[in-house]
């Protein structure tokens, strides 16, 4: 039992300048993504970028509402809009950006609770490993092999 933990919570650490083109692109397009956020309670800005296996990116930004439990995170809105429109499609990476509103330099970020869950689900689902991006500190990036490495004690189908 304690082998699969550990095999669960496998990452792997990057300076900005050591990462892949493609891993560069789609935390470019997260970066992008915080532009579109509606975010005037918090003035804090996320955008997520996800890579399909067909190639496309689809992006999301948090959007809050006065009523806070109404509002998502932008890893659930890019989730959930992949699931309506591109169903049956596999994501192979998730990037998560964040920068506070009016400020230009992003700051680390990781997915809330609630995300991890979704993430974790959607990897379940599809039956393949999602590699998630999320900034550490400045210039340095970690890229999960799995989503298990933010949820290592998870709850999904095989639980029930």
């Amino acid at each position: 039992m304690a082998e699969e933990l550990i095999g669960n919570t496998e990452y792997s650490t990057y300076s900005f300048s050591e990462l892949e083109e493609e891993v560069k692109d789609l935390i470019k397009k997260a970066e992008q993504a915080c532009d579109t956020s509606y975010s005037p309670y918090s003035n804090f800005q996320v955008g997520a970028a996800v890579l399909l296996e067909n190639g496309e990116v689809v992006t999301g930004s948090n959007q809050e509402n006065s009523s806070f439990p109404a509002g998502l995170c932008a890893e659930r809105v890019a989730l959930f809009f992949i699931g309506a429109n591109y169903a049956g499609k596999k994501i192979k990476k998730v990037a998560v950006t964040a920068k506070r509103k009016g400020e230009s330099e992003f700051v680390p970020v990781t997915p809330c609770g609630g995300c991890r869950q979704v993430l974790l689900e959607t990897e379940t689902r599809q039956e393949s490993n999602i590699n998630v991006i999320i900034q550490s500190s400045y210039n340095q990036w970690v890229i999960t092999k799995s989503t298990k490495v933010l949820l290592p004690f998870c709850f999904n189908k095989h639980s029930l």
